[in-house]
């Protein structure tokens, strides 16, 4: 039985070995060895051969014939897309490239080969593969059918995954094609070659690959529709593979990143401390800072389940449903410029579009909706109910517009204002955003020309953008329910010649005396011919990357296009979600930029984002599973403190990376922080008066209040979808507005402030408010607004000069900065000193308490601001400070001022 089973293992083996070969017979050796000679019988294709040798030379270039304009009277499709377009413009009568009767006198023969008379030098060689490919073609009679056209199924690369030991080390890469008709090609000589990161691979363009630096990139491949990224790295130290210390994997997430930091030989930082952790987690999950109580509860508890705990504790609060309330406001534009004609206006009412649109997201996040239907809620969504009139309709949109009504536009089932906006009203951009929101893909490089890092065309876009342009927002009833409009309006008794926003206004004092009034809604057009793109009123229409569909049939084509996001094969709703949470938590995405999912910009680590998004498609698309799934791992847990393998670190997630807090989250701690106790308390239990419930973005008057601040921190601005409306800079007006500006100071000694609550406490009259000193204006404001954008204009150009060798002029424009960062630092101390001034003249007439201890208010001050407790030397050094004061009052007001303008308090670590 033994030898039986050897000799059937032998077998296999044998056979497994003959069917590899057969495998690698039946590939086509590569088109530079078969048109080697300039005997070569074969027939070139022109999809297979002709075009990707144009892009290989690069010939279809942006630079070169690939251009708007073309070049030189001749121009081709950027990157090859259009086949019949670039076949067509080698036959142009004006200037014909290709001459069939005289095959060798052809311009794409004799041009290239002269580097004299080809402004774009010598291609090629005369009597070389490329010059044989040609001229074959051209005398077989240079032909090419649009029906001939095949589909290329695959585009396989080997090595697949490329590890070097050290710098100069060279591996070839080989690039197989395989087409729907059953050809296997070797098509490596055709490819375009490309490095993400030249430093660490170069790559020649014949796909020759030499290590550099030590770290990790890919290297891509490209060729007909195949985009086909490789993993390349280069171990940062000797301990990568079996040298490799033994790291604790707690997690599939941690196994995953341990997977790759092995390789690196990077090894991950120890586990943050509990501090570090409480302060974390409540910041990136929840927005929130928590509470000096809450930090000292969660240090003094022994539970080793008290940080999962904590999770679950995090996720059921407000601030969990308002922070990730806001990211996708964000993420779906909410906007109050683009849907300010949506509702009117209706004084006392908080019922404004904006406002409904959070209120609507935030009810499904708190009851953690699946995403898959809070999308569909949004990408289907209709004005009415089902079954509902449109009288009806117009009754329940009065009602809850009416101020003190206790009905929520949150209870609609859906939220259509996302197609309301008015940057909407062209189907481009509907298409554009729609991607940007819920499948991360930036597609609007294909409404042009053939995408450069993806596998889009021009032909794509079009036919998926047939699935827009029938949902839009109508002022005016449909046509079937025009009686009930007019009996509204007639009972109402509008005036005549009202129109626009004297409609508006009209519509919301009547709103205010209970009345009803007409309401805009969202209709669906009936199915229609391609307006200006020539289609039959069939309409067909096609999502990226599956087959053609008829629209003609279908009632509304959102519906088809929402069940292909939540489908299980769908390559990138689940993914651009957990990749965007990951991205909040790790200060970088998996695949980043997050909103950029191209093929050419691969994931750092392919495995991890496929285990997430699997993850999340299985759980039914719950949210929280993908937080608790990431923050329970050790590798969030990771301390920010380096060790030497891992210090250069900013991708592969051995290290928690220190970042500056987004705008609402940064302005809500400095209230929090600085905020009495029961204030504080409060802020945890409801998101009134917090940056986190300010509903939209784009509201001008941003001189003032809280608007102004998260302009200041780069809130998003909502205008494009793109995740770079989001500004998560540093900036010198940041600094300003936390050391100078008044609203900052107003919270440190107001009222309602922890440092008002002590001097009540220790019965000290509280010195004059620093926020009543003289402060900048909304002018002074805007002066110091703008210059701070110019000095970051001339930066960002001093950058360009010096990477360019302009070493001098770089020089001249950095001294330019500094002279205005001087300007402004002495603007600040000028302020500074006037208010030194106030509190001198008033220091008489304060007293201070017997018996106050410092050393437990200097350790409140340190646990409301950076969530630890002040090691021995902070502790010293406070104490004395406070001590030395004209009164402890003021000592511990300018304590927490130091505190909240500290890099440890502005920055999540």
């Amino acid at each position: 039985m033994r030898n039986r089973l050897v000799l059937t293992a032998a077998l296999v083996a044998s056979l497994a070995a003959v069917s590899a070969v057969s495998a690698e017979q039946e590939t086509l050796p590569s088109i530079d060895q078969r048109f080697a000679q300039a005997d070569a019988t074969e027939v070139p294709n022109f999809q297979r051969h002709v075009v990707p040798l144009f892009g290989r030379l690069g010939c279809n270039g942006r630079s070169c014939h690939g251009s708007f304009q073309g070049r030189g009277g001749f121009q081709l499709s950027l990157f090859g897309y259009d086949f019949k377009a670039d076949h067509d413009a080698l036959f142009d009568e004006k200037s014909p490239r290709v001459d069939v009767a005289k095959p060798l006198e052809s311009l794409i023969l004799v041009k290239p080969t002269d580097e004299f008379e080809h402004e774009g030098g010598e291609r090629y060689k005369k009597g070389g593969w490329e010059y044989h490919v040609l001229s074959k073609w051209i005398e077989s009679g240079a032909k090419f059918e649009k029906s001939e056209i095949v589909k290329l199924e695959k585009l396989e690369v080997t090595p697949a995954e490329l590890i070097f030991n050290k710098a100069g080390e060279q591996v070839q890469l080989k690039a197989v094609a395989v087409w729907a008709d059953g050809v296997r090609e070797d098509v490596t000589a055709l490819c375009r070659f490309q490095s993400n990161d030249d430093l660490i691979a170069a790559i020649s363009e014949s796909g020759q690959v030499t290590a550099g630096e030590i770290g990790d990139t890919h290297v891509v491949v490209s060729y007909d529709n195949g985009v086909v990224p490789i993993p390349v790295l280069r171990p940062v130290s000797e301990l990568a593979g079996a040298k490799y210390p033994k790291v604790s994997t707690p997690t599939k997430v941690d196994e995953l990143v341990v997977n790759k930091l092995r390789k690196l030989g990077i090894v991950p930082s120890e586990t943050c401390t509990d501090a570090e952790f409480l302060r974390r987690v409540s910041l990136d999950l929840a927005g929130t800072l928590p509470t000096a109580t809450q930090v000292e509860k969660f240090l003094a508890d022994k539970s080793p389940n008290k940080r999962s705990e904590k999770i679950d504790e995090l996720l059921a609060s407000p601030g969990y449903a308002g922070w990730w309330t806001t990211k996708l406001c964000d993420y779906t534009g909410n906007n109050e410029q683009q849907v300010n004609n949506v509702l009117p206006r209706v004084r006392g009412s908080s019922a404004s579009p904006t406002q409904a649109w959070y209120d609507w997201i935030y009810e499904r996040v708190a009851e953690n909706a699946p995403y898959d239907e809070l999308v569909e809620g949004i990408v289907a969504a209709n004005s009415r109910r089902e079954g509902q009139s449109y009288t009806e309709y117009c009754q329940e949109m009065s009602e809850i517009c009416r101020p003190d009504s206790d009905k929520s536009f949150a209870d609609m089932p859906s939220m259509p204002f996302y197609w309301a906006r008015r940057d909407f009203r062209e189907v481009e951009a509907q298409t554009i955003t729609f991607a940007y929101a819920f499948m991360g893909v930036r597609i609007q490089c294909a409404q042009c020309h053939k995408h450069p890092f993806d596998q889009w065309t021009k032909d794509d876009f079009a036919q998926f953008q047939n699935f827009f342009g029938r949902a839009t927002l109508s002022q005016n009833a449909p046509r079937e329910d025009r009686d009930e409009y007019d009996a509204i309006i007639k009972k109402l008794g509008v005036e005549d010649g009202l129109r626009g926003n004297q409609v508006r206004q009209k519509y919301a004092e009547y709103i205010s005396e209970g009345k009803t009034v007409p309401f805009p809604e969202l209709t669906v057009s009936a199915p229609r011919g391609g307006r200006n793109r020539g289609q039959s009123p069939s309409q067909t229409a096609q999502l990226l990357g599956g087959e053609p569909m008829d629209l003609s049939k279908v009632e509304d084509p959102r519906q088809p296009l929402m069940d292909w996001l939540r489908s299980k094969d769908n390559p990138y709703f689940a993914k651009a979600f957990v990749n965007r949470v990951w991205a909040n938590y790790f200060n970088v995405g998996i695949v980043e930029p997050p909103d950029d999912m191209s093929l050419a910009n691969a994931p750092s680590n392919k495995e991890l984002l496929d285990y997430l998004a699997q993850g999340f498609i299985d759980s039914g698309f719950d949210m929280k599973w993908v937080h608790r799934e990431i923050t329970n791992s050790r590798t969030y847990q990771l301390s920010w403190k380096t060790n030497e393998t891992n210090e250069a670190d900013e991708r592969n997630f051995s290290r928690s990376v220190p970042r500056r807090m987004p705008a609402e989250i940064a302005y809500d701690a400095i209230q929090i922080a600085t905020a009495s106790d029961d204030r504080a308390a409060g802020f945890q239990k409801e998101l009134e008066n917090r940056a986190l419930g300010i509903a939209g973005a784009g509201n001008r008057n941003q001189t003032r209040g809280p608007l102004y601040a998260l302009t200041v921190f780069g809130r998003s601005a909502r205008e494009s979808n793109c995740d770079c409306d989001r500004s998560m800079e540093s900036s010198l007006l940041q600094t300003v507005f936390l050391q100078n500006d008044s609203e900052m100071l107003a919270m440190i000694d107001d009222r309602n402030s922890w440092v008002s609550q002590m001097a009540r406490e220790l019965k000290i009259s509280p010195p004059p408010s620093t926020s009543t000193a003289q402060q900048p204006n909304a002018n002074e404001r805007a002066m110091i607004a703008r210059v701070q954008q110019r000095m970051d204009a001339l930066q960002k150009k001093a950058d360009r000069l010096k990477k360019e060798g302009q070493t001098e002029e770089a020089e001249k424009l950095q001294q330019q900065v500094r002279n205005m960062m001087r300007q402004v630092e002495r603007y600040r101390q000028q302020r500074g000193g006037q208010r030194d001034q106030a509190e001198v003249r008033s220091t008489e007439k304060r007293g201070d308490a017997d018996k106050v201890d410092v050393k437990q208010l200097v350790e409140q001050a340190y646990l409301r601001t950076v969530s630890r407790y002040p090691d021995a030397s902070e502790l010293d050094r406070s104490r004395e400070f406070v001590e030395g004061s004209s009164d402890t009052i003021t000592g511990l007001r300018d304590l927490m001022w130091a505190l909240v303008n500290t890099k440890e308090f502005i920055l999540n670590h």
